[in-house]
């Protein structure tokens, strides 16, 4: 006769093959112009260090904005506001909101290979529509507004999603306890 028992407190979870680096989500708009946040950089290892880190937190925004900029540059250009609008909706389906990773070949396809092949088919796309220099204006002035706007904005009060399994819930019930937990608990 088969066991019936049920072992209560285990957790169970089906494995996942997919990269354990959290996915990128688009921030709340507030958040990303807080008024409050924004501060001159001391020094220029300082202001390296808020771009990285504001560009990997703020990626999605970052990309929609630069998205926004390339397609005002091509409101005179109708053909070209057609292809970039076609092109959009790759970009909306396979990385702006997309939840799961992109999967080719059942193999997950990493986010910055998304985001380059997506960037580079629609630069190309746009070029073949001769509008070459409007894309390249586009293209320069959204990377001059998402580098000052990354460069300004302070990194202390962002939540990063790792921050919460160090400091968090996570790392209390891991751990070792801080003293003895024998007797009672001093008031």
């Amino acid at each position: 006769m088969p066991s019936t028992s049920t072992t209560y407190g285990t957790i169970t979870s089906n494995p996942t093959t997919f990269p354990s680096h959290a996915k990128h989500t688009r921030r709340p708009w507030p958040e990303l112009f807080s008024l409050s946040s924004f501060c001159l950089p001391i020094s220029a290892g300082d202001a390296k260090a808020r771009i990285k880190i504001n560009l990997s937190y703020f990626r999605v925004n970052y990309v929609i904005i630069a998205l926004t900029i390339l397609f005002l540059t091509l409101l005179w250009h109708p053909t070209s506001m057609i292809v970039f609008l076609i092109t959009f909706i790759f970009w909306w389906f396979l990385y702006l909101f997309n939840d799961n990773p992109v999967v080719i070949f059942n193999k997950p396809v990493d986010d910055n290979v998304v985001l380059g092949v997506l960037s580079f088919a629609t630069v190309l796309l746009l070029v073949l529509t001769h509008v070459g220099i409007n894309v390249l204006v586009g293209l320069i002035i959204g990377v001059v507004v998402v580098g000052i706007h990354a460069a300004f904005r302070g990194i202390e009060d962002l939540g990063f999603p790792g921050e919460e399994e160090e400091n968090g819930l996570l790392s209390v019930v891991g751990s070792q306890p801080l003293r003895p937990t024998s007797g009672y608990n001093r008031i």
